[in-house]
């Protein structure tokens, strides 16, 4: 096997679960779609004995290793000395990288101090990788065997060293034939459902020596098709299964390609210049942080409305407290009005609002948690619908969120 590779994630934060390791992830999938075979990934502790092991060892069975973590200015981050170490070398100061921490610091009215430009300071014997993201460089290293690369272990750091220079190298220097991939978004449709009704469908594609994912996450189902190396006109072999299975559940479909739904619903709001507010109760602005994540979301959306008691749904969006009191603030009559009023607030042409039970308490037998009934609103109708999920308090948020997405996306797609 040609053209393998190791991930070693470093850190203690990462084995006790105080953070989650998403770079592991995260590299894996790019090494993938640049066409090495990815044989280990591993995360390991900041201790020196440990790191120096490891990498040593890992040298020995891979043609790359992508190591993370461990470039800090504190104490524990060592990952520096044992690079050192491994590769025989001195530390020098970049002055590139000295000149940039100086005017970082300078520009944030922070004094720099010597520990901050001891980031500066990397192995004479490797090939720095500028971090214009922040302080700590990433350093590539040559021996006859393998190319260790060292990056830092913040995730935004480490993917921009990753896409802007370490990839175009890879490319360079190794042999690689690239697999092709897409990934199909879907929502409104449990897992074990979509299989069964795409079956045949997924068949076919073994036969056309394509693989299959499935990518689940609260709410949405990523599904990445990819073509082997040996796979001849692979893009137009899977844009054509695409097309297939766009007519098995047209409905479930929201984008090609990993795109987010609040992206989708963004491009769809400016494409059709149309604006949008929310009114939320259970979700407690959880949609609206995700609208307002997108670049340019101020061109569509006004501003929201969070009516977590229903003191604010009566008092500011005028929901009728006797409404409230025969139906309950979980209702098709109340989270209707709910949209309606926020969007005559705002002056949109939608409104979402969404009034639930997320959880793990405030559960009835009649609407037991996990009941949640969301509307959208527009010039010309509301459109409700209730949900059952799960017990799941965060789950429960955010599949809502994405359920009304869903309903708006079909809204403005009519």
């Amino acid at each position: 096997m040609r053209n393998r590779s190791q991930i070693i994630c470093i850190g203690d934060e990462l084995l006790i679960g105080q953070v989650i390791n998403t770079n592991s992830a995260w590299l894996g999938s790019k090494l993938t779609e640049l066409g090495f075979n990815v044989i280990k990934n591993i995360a390991i502790s900041d201790n020196y004995d440990e790191i120096y092991t490891t990498i040593k060892q890992v040298s020995q069975e891979a043609e790359l290793i992508i190591v993370t973590g461990g470039l800090g200015p504190t104490n524990d981050d060592i990952t520096k000395n044992v690079l050192c170490n491994l590769f025989h070398s001195k530390l020098i100061r970049d002055i590139k990288t000295e000149e940039y921490i100086q005017k970082m610091f300078l520009s944030r009215n922070l004094p720099v101090t010597e520990l901050n430009l001891q980031q500066a300071d990397v192995p004479n014997n490797c090939e720095v990788l500028f971090n214009e993201l922040g302080t700590a460089p990433g350093m590539l290293f040559k021996s006859k065997k393998s190319i260790v690369v060292s990056l830092p272990g913040v995730p935004f750091e480490m993917k921009n060293i990753f896409e802007k220079q370490l990839a175009e190298y890879l490319k360079r220097h190794f042999n690689l034939h690239e697999y092709f991939s897409q990934t199909i978004m879907i929502s409104g449709i449990a897992e074990s459902f979509l299989a069964n009704k795409i079956k045949d469908w997924e068949v076919n594609l073994k036969n056309n020596n394509l693989s299959l994912a499935y990518l689940p996450q609260p709410g949405i189902i990523r599904l990445r098709i990819t073509a082997k190396q040996e796979c001849e006109n692979a893009e137009k072999l899977i844009l054509n299964e695409i097309s297939k299975l766009k007519l098995i559940i047209p409905n479930h479909i929201f984008a090609i390609g990993d795109i987010s739904f609040e992206e989708v619903i963004g491009k769809l709001l400016s494409e059709k210049n149309k604006t949008i507010c929310t009114a939320e109760s259970c979700t407690g602005g959880y949609i609206s942080h995700l609208i307002t994540s997108v670049s340019g979301s101020s061109k569509y959306y006004k501003g929201s409305v969070i009516a977590y008691s229903n003191s604010i749904k009566t008092s500011v969006l005028k929901v009728s407290k006797e409404d409230i009191n025969i139906y309950g603030a979980v209702s098709e009559q109340v989270v209707t009005q709910m949209a309606q009023k926020v969007r005559n607030i705002f002056k949109t042409d939608f409104s979402i609002a969404v009034s639930g039970i997320a959880g793990p308490d405030g559960g009835t037998s009649d609407k037991p948690v996990g009941t949640v009934w969301i509307a959208i609103a527009s010039k010309n109708n509301v459109i409700a619908k209730k949900f059952q999920f799960g017990n799941d308090r965060i789950r429960n948020i955010i599949r809502a969120s994405v359920s009304a997405f869903d309903m708006l996306r079909k809204q403005l797609i009519s």
